[in-house]
C-alpha cells in the first residue's frame, strides 16, 4: 500500500494531481458543512510544507452544474487558492505550467462531463497531463469506476492519501468488533444499500432498516406507503422479511391532511407520506443500543432534509450515551451529529455513507484496486 506520506523530501517541484471528496451540500451557494473539508486540511498541508505543486480534483453535487468555487473560497480560510476553472479551458493549462513550489489551484467540477462518469480514457489522459504524481484521498467516492478514481492510477504514479489511510484502519476494525453487533441502515437509495444486506446479516447480530429504505420493506409485507418515499423497482426482500434478524419501524409519523401523526405501518392510508420513525421504535432501538457492544449506524431514520430528525436525534444521543463502539457515515448522518455537538462521543465518522457500505460488505473498493493495480 502505497502512502504519500512515505515520499517526504521527494515531492519539492513534482505537480500533484490531488483527488478529494469535496461533495459538500450548498444552500444558496454557501456550503452548509464543512466536514469533510476539514479533513483534507492535514493532507494538503503535508504537500504543501514538502513543495509540491497541488492540483485538487473533486466533483460536487450529481448533476454537474454545481460549481466548487464555494469550497474554493472556504478553503483560502487555511490556504492561498486559485480558482483555475475549466480544465479544458487554455487558463487551466496556462496556470498549471505556470504554479511554483507550494501553490495549490483548484479545478471546476469533475461531473460536469459525462466522460468522467464514464471513465473515459481520453479524459483521463487530459486529467494526467496537468501532474507528474496522483494521490487518492476521496475514499468517500472511490466507490465510483470514475475516470478521476480508476483511469488515474494507470497513468500516473499514483498513491494513497493519508484520510484514506486512516479510512481503511478504522473501517477494518469492524470485522473484529465485539459482539453482539448492531448495523443501522436508514436514509434511501435502496438498490445500492440493501444489495448489502445478506452480507450484513453474516457480519451483524441484527441489522434494523429504517428511513425510506424501510418504505420498500413495507410494500414488499403488502403494506401501502401512500406517497411516501420509494424505489422505483421492486426488490425481492422474501428471504429478509422472514429473518429474525432484521429489524424494522414498529410505528411511524406520518403527513397527511390533519397534520402529522403516529401509526402503525399497516395502518398507512394512500394520501399519506412516511416520514420519521415514531416513538415506539426510537425506544426499542435505545433497548438494542444497551445490548449491542459495537454499532454501525449509516442514514437519517426520518426525512431529515425536509426537517424530520426527532427519531434521529434521539438515536444520536443514545449512541452518545451508551457504552458500544459505534462507527457512523455519511454526509446526513455526520450533518446529523454535528447538529447536536456530539462528534467526540463517537469512535469514528467516515467520510464515506455508500463507500463506508461497500468496504464493510466487500473489503474492497473500485478506487483502492485501482491504486493497487488490480484493475
Amino acid at each position: 500500500m502505497k502512502i504519500i506520506t512515505g515520499q517526504k523530501g521527494k515531492l519539492k517541484g513534482l505537480k500533484v494531481l490531488l483527488r478529494l471528496d469535496l461533495n459538500v451540500p450548498l444552500e444558496d451557494g454557501r456550503m452548509r458543512d464543512n466536514f469533510k473539508i476539514e479533513k483534507i486540511i492535514t493532507t494538503i498541508g503535508f504537500l504543501k510544507r514538502e513543495g509540491a505543486k497541488i492540483i485538487i480534483l473533486s466533483h460536487i453535487g450529481r448533476s454537474g452544474l454545481d460549481s466548487l468555487a464555494p469550497v474554493c473560497e472556504y478553503l483560502k480560510k487555511f490556504f492561498a487558492v486559485d480558482f483555475a476553472g475549466d480544465i479544458f479551458n487554455d487558463n487551466a493549462e496556462e496556470v498549471v505550467a505556470k504554479m511554483r513550489v507550494g501553490e495549490i489551484i483548484m479545478l471546476e467540477n469533475l461531473r460536469q462531463y459525462e466522460s468522467e462518469k464514464n471513465n473515459e480514457l481520453r479524459f483521463a489522459e487530459k486529467l494526467a497531463s496537468l501532474g507528474d504524481l496522483y494521490v487518492n484521498d476521496a475514499f468517500a467516492v472511490s466507490h465510483r469506476p470514475h475516470a478521476s478514481i480508476v483511469g488515474l492510477p494507470k497513468l500516473l504514479d499514483s498513491y494513497f492519501g493519508p484520510l484514506f489511510e486512516r479510512e481503511l484502519e478504522e473501517l477494518k476494525r469492524i470485522s473484529l468488533s465485539a459482539r453482539p453487533r448492531l448495523f443501522v441502515l436508514g436514509g434511501d437509495k435502496s438498490k445500492t444499500k440493501m444489495s448489502f444486506a445478506r452480507k450484513f446479516l453474516e457480519m451483524a447480530d441484527f441489522v434494523f432498516v429504517g428511513g425510506a429504505l424501510a418504505n420498500d420493506f413495507f410494500r414488499s409485507r403488502g403494506f401501502e406507503t401512500g406517497q411516501s418515499l420509494v424505489s422505483a423497482e421492486d426488490f425481492d426482500f422474501e428471504d429478509l422479511l422472514e429473518n429474525g434478524r432484521i429489524i424494522l419501524p414498529v410505528d411511524v409519523v406520518v403527513e397527511n391532511g390533519k397534520g402529522v401523526q403516529t401509526k402503525k405501518p399497516n395502518e398507512v392510508l394512500p394520501d399519506e407520506r412516511i416520514a420519521d420513525a415514531g416513538p415506539e421504535t426510537v425506544l426499542r432501538l435505545k433497548k438494542m443500543i444497551g445490548n449491542s457492544k459495537f454499532v454501525l449506524w449509516n442514514g437519517p431514520l426520518g426525512d431529515y432534509p425536509r426537517g424530520f430528525s426527532d427519531a434521529t436525534f434521539e438515536f444520536i444521543r443514545a449512541l452518545a450515551e451508551g457504552r458500544a463502539e459505534v462507527i457512523a457515515g455519511g454526509g446526513d448522518t455526520e450533518h446529523c451529529i454535528s447538529k447536536l455537538g456530539l462528534e467526540e462521543k463517537f469512535d469514528f465518522i467516515s467520510t464515506g455513507g455508500g463507500a463506508l457500505l461497500e468496504f464493510v460488505a466487500t473489503g474492497t473498493l473500485a478506487g483502492i484496486k485501482a491504486l493497487q493495480g488490480k484493475m
